[in-house]
Formats: C-alpha cells, structure tokens, sequence
C-alpha cells in the first residue's frame, strides 16, 4: 500500500506524541534536499524513552503499511534513527540533540508548526 509523505507524516509525529515524545518538531527539507520530504525530530528523556518512541513509530508505520528502510542506533538509544524515504526520523536523548542541533544545520529548511494537519 502506498502512503504519501504527508500520510506517513501523520503517522510518525502522531505515533511520537502516543508515546510522549518531547520538543517534536518536523523540518519540510524539500526545498534544501533531496534526500527526503521531512524530518521528524524528537526527543526522549532516557534510552529506553527514546526505544519506545522509536519502536511505537515503526509499529504504527508497519500497520499502515511501510516498513523501515535503515534503522540506525537503536541499541544505544541516544539518536535512533528511522529511515522511510520520504521521511526520516530522528529520535534523541536532550543531551545528543542539543549537540547536533538538527534545527540549526538544517536551518534553512522551513518548520512545520501543526504537523497533524498537513
């Protein structure tokens, strides 16, 4: 079943806020990439915060449908990221997205503010 990038969007932030991601913020990098649509970036309180948040999303994505592409640090926890191809995901522990400030690298890129209602 094919999902839209804006679906799987949905999806992933309302799968995120399920599990009680904290500072969600999603970037529309199509004007400044091609890698992917968007990024969805959000943060857990401890490793096993930001598994669970990572795992409800590929849950939730895998009913609808889409399956991962890459899953990168799951393990560790710290920065889990979920690869769908048009939407990357990534989930942090404060202390690792405070030092790789996605938002500021990608700063061109504009923030969408009400994801839910793309």
């Amino acid at each position: 079943m094919y999902l839209n990038p804006q679906a799987m969007l949905k999806i992933a932030v309302q799968a995120a806020e399920d599990k009680k991601a904290e500072d969600i913020t999603v970037l529309d990098i199509r004007e400044v990439s091609i890698i992917a649509d968007y990024f969805v970036i959000c943060s857990g309180r401890s490793r096993t915060h930001a598994q669970a948040i990572a795992e409800n999303i590929q849950e939730r994505m895998e009913e609808a449908g889409r399956f991962v592409l890459r899953r990168e640090g799951f393990r560790e926890g710290s920065w889990v990221l979920l690869d769908y191809g048009d939407v990357i995901v990534h989930v942090f522990q404060d202390a690792e997205r405070q030092f790789y400030k996605l938002e500021r690298l990608w700063g061109d890129a504009r923030v969408i503010e009400t994801p839910v209602n793309i």
